[in-house]
C-alpha cells in the first residue's frame, strides 16, 4: 500500500493476469527486477562517489537513463552540472561523446557532414559526435537555436538525416545537456520543441556544508572522476530498459497521469501546458522510478515525485504569473496537491 501526498491510501487495483495480487508483502520481485536493482545500485554508487550529497539528483538521472529519455541539467555555474553528466557517462562502458556548445557551433558539427573522398571519388559521410550511446552537451543554451535544433530528430526518433540519407543511432542513446539560467550572459532560451524532448530537468543546487567539506577532501589532490571506472556495459543498460518496459501501470494510474498533465493545459497561470509527449515521458519515467524501488508496478506516488522535474520545464507562465513571480514548478506542485489521488476500488 502506498500513501499519496494527501494522506490517502492507494492499493493497486489492476494487476495483470499473469501476476497474483500484489497486496501481500511476501511476493518477491522477479529475477529481471533483481538484476536491475543490482546493476542500478552499482551505477548509482559510482556516480555518488563523484557527486557528494545529492542522492535524489543522482536517482533522477538514473531514472531518465532507464526510461530511454534525455536529461537537462540547469543551474548556476560551478555546482557540478558537467561533473554529474560526465560521471553518469563514465559509469557505463559505452561510447561517450562530449560537445561544447558555443555561438559559432554549426548543426553539421553535431550531426556530421558528407565530405568528398578523393581516392574513392565519391562523397563519404563523416559521423558527428551525436553517434554515441551517451552524448554530453555542455552549456547547450550558448549555441544558436539553429544549432540546438540539430538535436531534435535524434532525440525523438533516434536517427539522423544528412543530405537525404537517414542513419540510425544505436541504443542505448541518451543526451545529457547542461545549461545556465537564461538570465546569464550569452545564453539563448531553448525553443519549446527542444525542451519538450527532454524527459526531465533537474537543478543541482548548492551542497550542504558537510557535503562541501567532503568535496574539499575528496577533490583536493585529484578529481574522483579520474578514478571512476565503468561498472556496467551498454548491453546491461539495454537489458535494464527492457525490464523497465515491462513494468505494470494500472488503468487508474494511467488515468491519473492524463489528468495531471491535462490540468496544466487549462491552468489560468500557464499560457502553454504540457504536451501528450509529456504524458508519455511521465509514465515512462514512473516505470523506471518504480523499478529502482524494487517494485514491478507503478503507484501514484511515483507520478507525484516526478511531476515537477518531468513537466515544469515544458510549461510557459503567463505574463501575470511572471509578474507575481509564480514559477511553473510551483504551479505543478499545487496541481499535485489539489488533484485527487486514485484509491482502491476506483
Amino acid at each position: 500500500m502506498a500513501v499519496g501526498t494527501h494522506g490517502e491510501s492507494f492499493m493497486e487495483t489492476d494487476p495483470p493476469a499473469s501476476h497474483p495480487a500484489r497486496h501481500g508483502a511476501s511476493e518477491a520481485p522477479g529475477p529481471g527486477l533483481e538484476g536491475l536493482a543490482q546493476v542500478a545500485n552499482k551505477i548509482r554508487d559510482a556516480v555518488e562517489s563523484v557527486i557528494e550529497g545529492k542522492p535524489s539528483v543522482v536517482r533522477l538521472a538514473l531514472t531518465v537513463l532507464l526510461a530511454e529519455g534525455h536529461l537537462l541539467i540547469e543551474d548556476v555555474p560551478g555546482v557540478g552540472k558537467t561533473m554529474l553528466a560526465k560521471a553518469l557517462a563514465r559509469s557505463v562502458d559505452c561510447s561517450v561523446r562530449r560537445v561544447q556548445f558555443t555561438p559559432d557551433l554549426l548543426p553539421s558539427d553535431i550531426t556530421g557532414v558528407s565530405a568528398y573522398n578523393q581516392e574513392l571519388r565519391e562523397f563519404e559521410f563523416k559521423p558527428g559526435p551525436v553517434f554515441a550511446n551517451i552524448v554530453v552537451g555542455d552549456e547547450i543554451n550558448r549555441a544558436s537555436p539553429k544549432t540546438q535544433s540539430a538535436l531534435l530528430e535524434c532525440m525523438e526518433e533516434r536517427q539522423v538525416t544528412v543530405d537525404g540519407t537517414t542513419y540510425t543511432l544505436e541504443p542505448p542513446f541518451m543526451v545529457i545537456s547542461t545549461q545556465n539560467p537564461v538570465e546569464m550572459e550569452g545564453t539563448y532560451p531553448l525553443p519549446e520543441a527542444q525542451r519538450d524532448r527532454f524527459t526531465a530537468r533537474i537543478s543541482m543546487g548548492y551542497p550542504d556544508p558537510a557535503a562541501e567539506l567532503e568535496m574539499l577532501e575528496t577533490h583536493g589532490e585529484t578529481s574522483p572522476l579520474d578514478r571512476l571506472t565503468p561498472v556496467a556495459h551498454a548491453a546491461d543498460v539495454r537489458d535494464l530498459i527492457e525490464v523497465v518496459r515491462r513494468q505494470h501501470v494500472s488503468a487508474a494510474v494511467r488515468q491519473y497521469a492524463i489528468e495531471l498533465v491535462a490540468a496544466t493545459r487549462g491552468h489560468p497561470e500557464l499560457r502553454l501546458g504540457a504536451s501528450p509527449r509529456a504524458t508519455l515521458h511521465l509514465v515512462r519515467a514512473a516505470r523506471a522510478y518504480a523499478a529502482l524501488d524494487d517494485r514491478d508496478y507503478v503507484v501514484p506516488d511515483d507520478l507525484q515525485d516526478l511531476a515537477v522535474p518531468v513537466l515544469a520545464h515544458r510549461l510557459l507562465p503567463t505574463a501575470e504569473a511572471q509578474v507575481d513571480r509564480r514559477r511553473p514548478e510551483q504551479v505543478v506542485a499545487d496541481l499535485v496537491k489539489r488533484l485527487p489521488v486514485p484509491s482502491h476500488g476506483k
